[in-house]
């Protein structure tokens, strides 16, 4: 066959992919026959070397399994087959088109691969699906951006896409480098599968198995195990996961990253999916997890941003806005609190003198100690900074005897700590209507104590 007689007309990037096919109906080697004036000028740009006809692939190009895959259906099993997927790794967009070619050779099956690659993603590009994988995505992203309950939004999404996938077990699983742990967005398993949830393998110990994933990707946009002969090349390359795989009854995964602006996010996968409909799969979940990443990224910001706006920086615990917050729901009603009820005002004494003689860090120092203090003793209860060296806490369903036993075990324990000492008064409460009263009454019986501290320690007085 004239290979060069047959590129020599195209202008983008081609070459011809010869396929090995073995007497098991699977595969062997897989070579470039031949490429063009455009597929040989790539190679020289990034690999600095001359394009040399009918050698291995991975010379050329990374070792992929999706590739393949591809490949092998192409050249072998006579399917023309079309992509365009995020190559994350390296920053790029690649559109690539694979046609089937006849072949004199029984033992050979040839395609066509002809491929371009950029580092911005083009719309028109990615909505060039077939329409039933199309309106698959497009149904997900309607999803992602019509609810107001993410999370009951994303059980939805991972329903529709085990359904997709025909799969036993769908999920999405977020990870913390920071912190090395995992956590389960969503899953969804098929009624009879005999798969067990996430929750009963997420141990202190299976971050490190996720951490393997990025190995054995190795630059592909996902990992596809199809069969048994997939396995065990999944085996060979990652033992570990292999072995939990099967430990879990996995005969078949798809897996997934989900990154989003060049952070890892987590993992979404399809366990024991219809291997038929692999090729529809790969490409309807190739663009659900670029619209699924950007949400869980836009999740996950906003979830930081309402912990920023309701935490106090320094001390960790909740601030004046969402005390006030917390207020305005009981006042109106629209939250409870279990009667009895207390609240608790404290305030910090000396703190500006230990700002003036030892310096700010160490006054930070002390509300932060202070603000560690009022949790250890008021565990079960809602802590807030009210503002500058001022605490208040707000205790529901506990006895009088409770409350003044714990304000006690806090005057103990700061006592033992250098330049800590609080003003303390509390008022109780029956119903939720009488919290701004007892708010006044701690406010002013914190004031008695206060001035009857600086009564008997003059000294410390401020001038």
């Amino acid at each position: 066959m004239d290979f060069e007689a047959l590129l020599k007309d195209y202008k983008a990037k081609s070459c011809i992919i010869s396929v090995e096919k073995l007497s098991d109906s699977t595969y062997g080697n897989i070579r470039i026959a031949a490429g063009n004036k455009a597929h040989c000028d790539e190679v020289r740009l990034i690999t600095h070397h001359e394009f040399v006809p009918d050698t291995p692939y991975e010379m050329w190009f990374p070792k992929d399994m999706n590739f393949e895959d591809f490949c092998y259906r192409c050249a072998v099993k006579g399917e023309p087959l079309h992509t365009y997927v995020s190559l994350y790794q390296m920053g790029l967009w690649l559109n690539m088109f694979l046609l089937p070619l006849s072949s004199d050779k029984e033992n050979v099956g040839y395609c066509i691969y002809t491929y371009e690659a950029a580092p911005i993603v083009n719309a028109d590009k990615m909505s060039d699906v077939s329409a039933e994988n199309a309106a698959n995505v497009l149904k997900t992203c309607v999803k992602l951006r019509s609810s107001a309950n993410i999370k009951d939004t994303f059980k939805d999404v991972i329903k529709d896409i085990g359904e997709i996938c025909g799969s036993d077990h769908c999920c999405i699983l977020l990870t913390d480098s920071k912190k090395r742990s995992c956590s389960v967005l969503c899953e969804n398993i098929r009624e009879g599968s005999g798969l067990l949830p996430m929750e009963h393998y997420l141990d202190n110990s299976f971050y490190d198995i996720t951490e393997t994933w990025q190995k054995t990707l190795s630059g592909s946009t996902c990992i596809i195990i199809k069969d048994e002969h997939d396995m065990e090349w999944l085996k060979g390359v990652n033992p570990v996961w292999h072995d939990s795989l099967k430990g879990a009854g996995a005969k078949s995964v798809v897996l997934f990253p989900l990154s989003h602006g060049g952070e890892l996010l987590g993992y979404m996968w399809a366990i024991n999916f219809n291997v038929e409909d692999t090729v529809k799969i790969k490409e309807t979940l190739e663009l659900t997890t670029f619209f699924v990443a950007a949400e869980i990224s836009n999740f996950q910001l906003v979830n930081k941003l309402e912990v920023l706006s309701s935490i106090d920086m320094l001390t960790g615990i909740k601030n004046r806005n969402t005390m006030n917050n917390r207020i305005d729901r009981i006042v109106a009603g629209k939250e409870t609190l279990k009667a009895p009820f207390a609240v608790v005002f404290a305030d910090l004494n000396g703190l500006k003198r230990v700002n003036d003689e030892q310096g700010h860090s160490e006054g930070d120092n002390l509300l932060r100690a202070a603000a560690a203090m009022l949790q250890g003793v008021f565990f079960d209860s809602e802590v807030y900074r009210a503002g500058g060296d001022e605490f208040m806490v707000i205790v529901s369903g506990t006895t009088e005897e409770e409350i003044n036993s714990r304000i006690e075990k806090l005057r103990q324990q700061s006592a033992s700590v250098r330049d800590l000492h609080f003003a303390i008064g509390v008022s109780f409460g029956s119903t939720g209507e009488d919290i701004l009263k007892a708010m006044r009454l701690a406010d002013e019986e914190m004031y008695s104590n206060k001035k009857q501290y600086y009564d008997t320690n003059p000294e410390l007085k401020y001038r």
